[in-house]
């Protein structure tokens, strides 16, 4: 007995070598870490359950039979926790065969989706690999299909998480892009569908693969990652973070964590935080952080479509998720990035059951041909979509702007919010006074006197809460200091919410 268990210790010990010393110290000195040092970063200390240590690939094509076959071929694979709550993890593993996808590796990684259905917990996956296996072929693509279906499967269904922490490129990228969340390590990962040396053949284009796919391009460009971080570590640090905000599926409610912070804290300073001159900017991150729990918000996409805001963050201890127009940037209008970055957050928030705290200063929609030509109105139409479908308690606050057809799209009481606040500070209208006297006293125009007249006019009568709230559209003028409390007595009565929608297949989203 003694001699079995010292070989299944040895054999233990090989497989965590995975290609060898020698490819793990060329691993470190790219400044990355191992697939199984990212696990333990990942998970809490010991509780790593690893599945499938011993698979071997099966090929025997192109030499693959005279190569040693390394024990788990590629992909580390198993469950363990985060802060105490299951999730399950797959991490390839670069050392062996580049992290190349096999018909066995891709078998691993389905059985851990697989699992992470039926337990309904979150999956995470790090990549590090250069794609398919060649050798392999169609089996080798026969694995990637497996693979996307059950992304496709579990969405909706359990969080599923990509952490991009070196190369990922061709078949491998469509997984990550099917998960609810992205995120790269700057400098070290990239992602494309085809490298640069492909480009440069079939369009003769010179490029590299950091400006191809690097975590910038990705982050402020194409919007594919939701976010980016300088290493390894932190990466890995702050995923932990977020699986601490998020349900382990749709039917489990939002985590509650403790909280030292009181639901009726009182903040005077947001009572001038609003500034008294209407073209001027402040920062709505401000107004998060100072009514969100302890000020601990998660941002969601922070180097994409900058003019709104989207993330995580906790109302009495318990998640929300938070949609919010940046006056920093742009005066907070909405363009067709900005729709599109709002609407998958609060689709995500929608599928998971997390509550929704819209906090709107909006002057309408960016004209222009550029807009018009990259398809505003469809990806306009996408939040208002999202807004309109969404049955988790939804709760708005118009802190200043809200004109024309934006106030309808950011939850307004039309498309099924719950509780709609104003602060005394809010401008509900179709438009800013000056365009609206412009239009509606055009045969004024030359007289600088009767249009200042009817600017004053129209300022009184529309650039207010009040007009909204008489009609009901608003539930009510709030007292900016008493934000939070009101918030949270809101959330608290929508705790219980349930709202039927007509049976369907699948909505019709305009993609």
């Amino acid at each position: 007995m003694k001699d079995i268990l010292e070989k299944l210790d040895q054999r233990r010990a090989n497989a965590k070598l995975g290609g060898g010393q020698k490819r793990i110290d060329a691993q470190h000195a790219r400044g990355k870490l191992t697939a199984r040092e990212r696990i333990e970063l990942l998970l809490d200390k010991g509780s790593f359950e690893e599945f499938d240590t011993f698979v071997q690939h099966r090929c025997a094509d192109f030499g693959m039979d005279k190569q040693d076959k390394i024990p788990g071929d590629g992909v580390v694979t198993g469950w363990g926790t985060v802060n105490g709550r299951t999730v399950f993890v797959f991490a390839k593993d670069f050392t062996v065969f580049g992290g190349s996808l096999s018909e066995t590796h891709a078998a691993k990684i389905t059985k851990i989706q697989d699992m992470a259905l039926k337990v309904r917990a979150p999956i995470i996956g790090l990549f590090d690999a250069g794609g398919a296996r060649i050798q392999e072929g169609v089996a080798a693509l026969g694995g990637y299909g497996e693979v996307f279906r059950r992304n496709v499967i579990a969405s909706g269904v359990i969080p599923q998480i990509s952490v991009i922490m070196g190369p990922c490129a061709g078949g491998d990228v469509y997984s990550p892009a099917m998960t609810d969340f992205i995120f790269m390590v700057r400098d070290t990962s990239y992602m494309f569908v085809t490298g640069p040396d492909v480009v440069k053949t079939v369009t003769n284009e010179t490029v590299t693969a950091e400006e191809l796919g690097g975590a910038k391009v990705h982050t402020t460009k194409s919007s594919v990652a939701d976010g980016a971080w300088d290493n390894d570590v932190e990466a890995l640090l702050q995923v932990r973070r977020l699986i601490d905000f998020l349900p382990a599926s749709n039917t489990q409610g939002t985590p509650s964590w403790p909280s030292f912070d009181v639901p009726d804290r009182v903040d005077m300073s947001l009572d001038t935080l609003v500034p008294e001159n209407p073209n001027k900017p402040y920062d709505m991150k401000e107004l998060v952080l100072k009514i969100v729990d302890e000020g601990d918000f998660f941002e969601i996409q922070e180097s994409y479509a900058k003019n709104i805001v989207t993330g995580f963050a906790r109302m009495e201890g318990r998640t929300v998720g938070v949609v919010a127009n940046q006056p920093m940037v742009l005066a907070g209008v909405l363009d067709a990035d900005a729709s599109r970055k709002a609407a998958r957050f609060v689709r995500f928030c929608d599928a998971f059951n997390i509550p929704i705290l819209t906090f709107v200063d909006v002057p309408g929609f960016l004209p222009g041909t550029a807009q018009e030509y990259g398809g505003l109105i469809k990806h306009g139409a996408k939040l208002l979509f999202a807004y309109s479908q969404a049955t988790v308690p939804l709760v708005t606050v118009i802190t200043r702007k809200a004109f024309g057809g934006a106030y309808d799209v950011m939850a307004s009481k039309h498309i099924g919010a719950d509780v709609n606040y104003a602060w005394p500070t809010a401008q509900i209208a179709v438009m800013g006074a000056k365009g609206a006297v412009e239009i509606i006293f055009r045969a004024d125009i030359g007289d600088s006197e009767k249009i200042a007249a009817r600017t004053k006019e129209y300022e009184d009568r529309f650039l207010s809460p009040f007009v909204a709230a008489e009609r009901g559209y608003i539930d009510e003028v709030i007292m900016p200091h008493g934000t939070r409390r009101r918030l949270c007595r809101a959330l608290a009565m929508l705790a219980d919410k349930h709202e039927e929608q007509p049976w369907k297949k699948h909505d019709n989203l305009p993609l």
